[in-house]
């Protein structure tokens, strides 16, 4: 199912707009739908990502890290050179 919405941009934020969709070889329909669900893609992410910082524990944390070998040099694979 599909909803048509009305929507009121500015002149030149039409333009733009146009232009883009023009050189990406799609309508404006498609770019403003395509902006809208990345917008709300991050949105949503972010709201995400904030939900499970808030269930974090920071001693759990450390206890984790704990468990890690301490290894000098780094391993040959784990270089970042």
């Amino acid at each position: 199912m599909m909803t048509a919405i009305s929507l009121r941009l500015s002149d030149s934020l039409h333009k733009i707009a146009r232009e883009l969709a023009h050189d990406e070889g799609i309508s404006m329909n498609q770019l403003i739908t395509l902006a809208l669900a990345e917008k709300v893609s991050a949105l949503a992410t972010e709201s995400y990502l904030e939900q499970r910082a808030a269930r974090g524990d920071r001693a759990k944390f450390e206890a984790a890290l704990a468990k890690v070998a301490d290894v000098e040099p780094p391993d040959e694979r784990d270089r970042l050179e």
